[in-house]
């Protein structure tokens, strides 16, 4: 089982999980649900039950760079490029927009 903690415009604003099964969850934070204005994804509004998808959702993916930048990446870092939940904790600790994946440590 891997984790991330998702950030949004530097706020704590959930968990980010792929279980061992492949499955994947993303969970707002308690705390977080206050922000019902400002979802980490318009596609994942807030709210209290978690989310569940047999593939990492699309708005996570999305965050992963794409062309040259990947393969510039997986090259250097000598990431699997089919390991979706690997490239998202390599790559988008620091990336375009307010939304940050941190490894859950």
């Amino acid at each position: 089982m891997r984790k991330a903690k998702v950030y949004v415009d530097e706020i704590f604003s959930g968990v980010l999980v792929e279980e061992d099964d492949g499955y994947y969850s993303f969970t707002y934070d308690e705390n977080y649900l206050k922000y019902k204005d400002n979802p980490v994804s318009l596609t994942l509004p807030v709210r209290e039950l978690s989310y569940k998808s047999k593939v990492l959702f699309s708005f996570f993916d999305g965050l992963i760079p794409e062309g040259w930048m990947l393969n510039i990446l997986i090259k250097n870092w000598k990431l699997n490029p089919s390991d979706r939940m690997g490239l998202l904790l390599a790559c988008c600790e620091d990336c375009i927009g307010n939304v940050k994946v941190k490894k859950y440590e």
